[in-house]
């Protein structure tokens, strides 16, 4: 295995580590949310910090199957079309979309 294979694998693991440390404070915030926020727009700093797209299928490095809308820290209800993200408070995704800081969901 080449070191780049194991750094990334390494990432991988921290992220999902992270994501599932966040999820008590997820629920919480959850029940906070009432007003919907505006949509993350890709220009953002924030998201092209994690290489945010709309839609996952034109994310060069998502699997398949991988969208905000499986990913754990997606916050938005099942079967919404966009939904908060804890990366990016104040902020909606489209449950299409995609980041590098994709972590399943447990």
């Amino acid at each position: 295995m080449s070191a780049a294979t194991t750094l990334a694998a390494r990432r991988r693991l921290l992220q999902r580590l992270l994501a599932v440390a966040l999820l008590p404070f997820a629920a919480g915030q959850r029940r906070v949310r009432a007003a919907t926020a505006p949509l993350l727009s890709v220009d953002a700093p924030a998201a092209k910090a994690v290489k945010y797209v709309e839609d996952a299928r034109r994310a060069p490095g998502a699997a398949p199957g991988s969208s905000c809308a499986t990913c754990a820290l997606y916050q938005g209800p099942n079967g919404s079309t966009q939904g908060p993200c804890q990366l990016f408070p104040g902020s909606e995704v489209k449950a299409a979309g995609w980041c590098s800081s994709w972590a399943p969901q447990m």
